[in-house]
């Protein structure tokens, strides 16, 4: 009876309430009369869906009739049903995204996009690799940056863009050549060897290796067109007005499930998704253009400066007017004009750099499939006096078809890109850029090279440094990578989905060497020959990833299982050929025509890796997380019984301010979290078939003989990895900050240890008992200051404070590594002589330590850290109305060693130019130019001496762009158009004596001052 009563009250208050919102309603102000005769009016039927940016459903959206209290909410397939007038306003709001307004019209059916709204935490996701989280969720340390960042800058790499904007995240551009590998620590170094620290690439799903692209030719001389040890960024052919968005997964619980692959991070490159459905196809065009220049110079002697210092030598040396070999060692002095000045900097490095990109995207959809296609051009020239460039094609399409009754889904990524190259060994060019301010003329009058003073010098390694343009190599870089997703929706919570994945990586690489390149008295002789050589290396990969997840409520909670397996196999192959001596230079094309003729070396090879892993996530009333992530690797790379390894990971999470006691004590904190994580990762980043004996066929025919001796006990690298971190949130998100701490030990390390040549083999892969500790703070920092109508400012800053240390390495005095590590120091250091200052006689002294009277490597006991102390990046965004301004600057503070091509040749010793630096150093007397005893000077060099601050400051990018009113761009037929102006390394503040502050002393061509102007349009 007492039931009937209950219900009997809640149907007369529910008619009341019916009754009252019919007849009046009220909001903030704004009275509206709705009575059932309006009601009437609306017949017209709107069907809509409402999908995020990614095109994923929303539910629970709610949409309602401007100025009224009638709407709805989206259901779980993101559809919702409205009648409405189409003079009506339909409001869409839902948390974490911006708040729509859209005009109802006379379409029946609306297909919508909700922004995310980057100030809620909950609306930012990352990309986790196998699954995605939302920033408030997450219990891994991920680090994103989204296209906004990236597709404005004038850059090849997609790397280049992630330099100051990441913590934790250390990227350095050894050279300014276009396609020039950067090189990428993800919170620094695990291995002893430097190729064994790359991370995993992953692009759409599928892996990239990220081993840099060989630039070898085999011509002699310089080998390398860019320089030794940098190589060609296996990432430069992708568009970078395609990417979406780049995420770095750091620790153990975001690179845990990647097991060996993710030892030293992830990073995940996500291109832009296809159209929405239902939506009209869209055409987006972006072009711009601009210059590039060399922003610094080096500071070196004049004409008057170097004549006096060389003099100063030979003098001092013994070797004066004088001496009878004055004439071999003075020839700069005595065939050359001395009154003669040349900054060869200028001449060799001060051109501009044209380029010019342009980049077209079409995207739309039906019912069922949405597609997008891209296309890009891009070409840029050089700095360099020669006809030198680089050109790049892209092309790009996503497919995206859902079936009709929701459960089959497909999508197609592809990206093909090539780029092209004319170039020559750089390294040929930037020691050019060191010749003697009096060196010669380049050309003669009638635009041929000059080359009668430069014979002058016999047989120096000094020449008309023009001669490279005719060393030329014509490269050739394809890459194309495609993913086929198939899912299945087997129940609502049970899905089912399979990745197929393939890549192929190819090089192609024609040099030539003409008669030319050689002074006319040595054309012809020995090997001074016309010479051709062809190089070719491609990387083909598939992969094979079927999955199958799980997502329930359960006690309170949501909890989401992934189980999956993966099959991968990689091939390598490569071939050198060289001829030299044609009989006309016109057949240098033709390698059989060569009167001698080489094959370099070639080689095929396999990698093998299978694995299984699985990841357990569940939240607890959104305050509570865990997640456990899983994988058992197997590696063709290992001998019988090594092949397998497990890896895993735990990661936690406390949103403690939904506490109630946080939330009634302190308003103001609109979001705390801890974060914690512990895992092993491991690495097999060595060379395939290391484990087993290899030969070589000899040059006669016949005839074998070793390479590579046997070992098949080494096992795979192990990464401990321990983070904690605190992200605070305040006056509703407007100020965020995040703390982090972590350790990463690296152990059981796998190198090729050194043997002795009477052995015969230079080195056996082996496991050494050493551990390499990474350990650091990381600290991000944003806010939003000022925000209204019309103004709105952003802050975001990240600090890095690493620490790398040889933890420990039993019986390393036993090893080679003696002389180049220390334990408790990091492994980039430099092992130098204490210098105490000079003895009465003027010379240079050093601490004998062992007091024998000669100086060795026993005796270098000053350890030098070029290791980065800390490093960031401040972001400034300003928009106003039409207008953003967007302002990025990047920091470094660290120990560097001298250029060496500045620093190492004794001073006036040799033909070349010498660093301002010296010469005063000699005027004051703290120098001597002599030659008696140049080993005190190689001490010298090799003491603190040596040690400069390699620190800087950057302003790295500045943009500024201007979007059209929509009143006056509509009439048009255009939906968007941008102007945009952008510069690149605008300005460097530092007081490093080189060229390139991020070389690490090497003389290479640094990142460009780059300046563009450019527009976009959307239809």
């Amino acid at each position: 009876m007492q039931n009937k009563h209950i219900l009997r009250d809640r149907c007369i208050l529910l008619v009341l309430l019916l009754i009252f919102s019919i007849g009046t309603y009220s909001l903030f102000g704004n009275n509206k009369t709705i009575n059932f005769l309006e009601l009437a009016d609306y017949q017209h039927r709107v069907k809509g869906q409402v999908t995020d940016s990614n095109g994923i459903p929303i539910p629970g959206v709610n949409v309602e009739i401007k100025g009224t209290s009638y709407g709805n909410f989206t259901d779980k397939e993101g559809y919702f049903y409205v009648d409405a007038a189409p003079t009506d306003v339909l409001i869409l709001s839902y948390i974490g995204f911006k708040q729509l307004e859209v005009t109802v019209g006379t379409s029946e059916e609306l297909s919508l996009v909700l922004e995310e709204d980057i100030t809620t935490l909950e609306a930012v996701t990352v990309n986790a690799g196998y699954y995605t989280v939302s920033e408030r969720a997450r219990t891994g340390s991920i680090a994103k940056v989204t296209a906004e960042e990236i597709e404005l800058q004038p850059i090849v790499s997609p790397l280049e863009a992630l330099q100051g904007r990441m913590a934790g995240v250390q990227i350095d551009q050894f050279s300014g050549m276009p396609g020039a590998a950067p090189k990428i620590r993800i919170r620094g170094t695990n291995s002893l060897r430097d190729d064994g620290n790359y991370p995993l690439y992953i692009v759409d799903g599928v892996p990239i290796n990220s081993e840099p692209l060989d630039d070898y030719t085999a011509l002699g001389g310089h080998s390398n067109l860019i320089n030794p040890g940098i190589g060609i960024d296996p990432l430069s052919t992708l568009n970078l007005s395609d990417i979406e968005s780049i995420e770095v997964l750091k620790d153990a619980d975001a690179t845990a499930i990647y097991g060996s692959r993710g030892a030293n991070g992830v990073v995940l490159i996500t291109t832009k998704k296809a159209g929405m459905y239902e939506q009209k196809t869209q055409v987006q065009a972006r072009w711009y253009s601009g210059i590039g220049q060399v922003e610094r110079r080096e500071k070196l002697l004049n004409s008057e400066q170097y004549v006096a210092f060389r003099k100063a030598h030979l003098n001092n040396s013994g070797f004066g007017v004088d001496h009878p070999l004055y004439f071999h060692f003075a020839r700069d002095l005595l065939n050359w004009d001395n009154s003669r000045y040349t900054d060869w900097q200028d001449e060799l490095i001060g051109g501009t750099a044209e380029f010019s990109n342009l980049n077209i995207s079409a995207s739309g959809g039906n019912g069922n499939t949405s597609f997008r296609l891209t296309g890009g051009y891009s070409d840029q020239g050089t700095v360099f006096p020669l006809d030198i460039g680089y050109k790049k094609l892209t092309f790009g399409v996503k497919i995206n078809h859902i079936s009709d009754n929701k459960k089959w889904k497909l999508q197609f990524s592809g990206n093909y890109g090539i780029d092209k190259t004319q170039s020559t060994p750089t390294a040929d060019i930037m020691n050019a850029i060191y010749y003697p301010p009096i060196a010669p003329k380049l050309y003669n009058d009638d635009h041929t090279l000059h080359w009668e003073e430069w014979e002058k010098m016999g047989s120096s390694t000094i020449y008309n440094p023009i001669r490279s343009k005719y060393k030329m190599t014509e490269g050739k870089v394809s890459n194309s990578i495609s993913n086929l997703t198939i899912s299945y929706n087997i129940l609502k919570e049970l899905t089912f989905k399979a990745s197929i994945g393939y890549t192929t990586n190819r090089r192609d690489a024609v040099s030539k060497q003409s008669l030319l390149f050689f002074a006319p008295s040595q054309r012809g002789v020995g090997i001074n020959q016309t010479a051709t050589s062809i190089d070719y290396a491609e990387r083909t990969s598939w992969i094979v990833e079927p999955q199958i997840s799980y997502e329930t409520n359960i006690f309170h909670g949501e909890l989401d299982i992934l189980i999956g397996s993966t099959f991968q196999n990689n091939q390598h192959t490569s071939s050198n050929i060289y001829g030299r001596g044609f009989v006309d230079e016109s057949l240098s094309g033709d390698i059989s025509s060569a009167d001698f003729r080489l094959g370099l070396g070639g080689k095929v090879e396999e990698y093998k890796y299978q694995a299984i892993f699985g990841r357990i996530g569940y939240n607890w009333k959104q305050k509570y997380y865990i997640n456990l992530t899983g994988r058992r690797d197997g590696s063709s790379r290992f001998g019988p019984g090594k092949r397998f390894s497990n890896f895993g990971a735990v990661g936690a999470a406390w949103i403690f301010s939904e506490e109630l006691m946080f939330k009634e004590r302190i308003p103001w904190l609109s979001f705390a979290k801890f974060r914690g994580s512990y895992g092993v990762t491991g690495s097999d980043q060595i060379g395939d078939y290391q484990y087993i004996d290899s030969y070589q066929a000899t040059t006669a025919p016949g005839g074998l003989y070793p390479t590579q001796l046997y070992n098949d006990n080494f096992a795979w690298e192990k990464n401990k990895k321990l983070e904690a971190s605190l992200e605070l949130g305040f006056l509703q998100d407007r100020i965020h900050m995040g703390f982090s701490w972590y350790r990463n030990r690296s152990s059981n390390q796998l190198v090729g240890y050194t043997l002795p040549l009477m052995t015969g083999f230079s080195s056996v892969q082996s496991n050494l008992p050493a551990t390499v500790q990474n350990t650091g703070w990381e600290v991000e920092f944003s806010t939003t200051p000022i925000t209204s109508k019309d103004f709105r400012w952003d802050i975001f800053f990240n600090l890095s404070l690493p620490k790398n240390e040889l933890l420990n390495f039993p019986n390393i005095e036993l090893t080679p590594y003696a002389n180049q590590y220390r334990v408790g120091h990091p492994l980039n250091i430099a092992l130098l002589f204490e210098y105490i200052g000079k003895n009465e006689a003027g010379q240079f002294e050093f601490t004998d330590v062992d007091k024998n009277g000669i100086l060795d490597i026993k005796d270098r006991i000053y350890v030098q850290n070029r290791s980065r102390k800390y490093f960031g990046g401040l972001r400034n965004s300003l928009s106003y109305k039409q207008w953003k301004l967007d302002i990025q600057l990047d920091f470094v503070k660290r120990q560097a060693q001298r250029p060496t091509a500045l620093y190492y040749p004794l001073p006036g010793s040799t033909t070349r130019n010498y660093p301002l630096e010296q010469y005063e150093m000699w005027k004051d007397r703290e120098l001597n130019p002599d030659n008696t005893d140049s080993s005190q000077y190689r001490h010298y060099i090799y003491s603190g001496y040596n040690i400069v601050d390699g620190s800087y400051l950057r302003l790295k990018n500045l943009s500024l762009v201007y979007s059209m009113p929509e009143s006056w761009i509509r009439p048009l037929g255009i939906s968007g158009w941008n102007v945009f102006f952008t510069a690149q390394n605008l300005l460097t503040l530092t007081s490093y004596p080189g060229l390139n502050v991020e070389s690490g002393g090497v003389a290479t061509l640094p990142p460009l001052r780059m300046f563009s102007t450019g527009l976009q349009l959307t239809f």
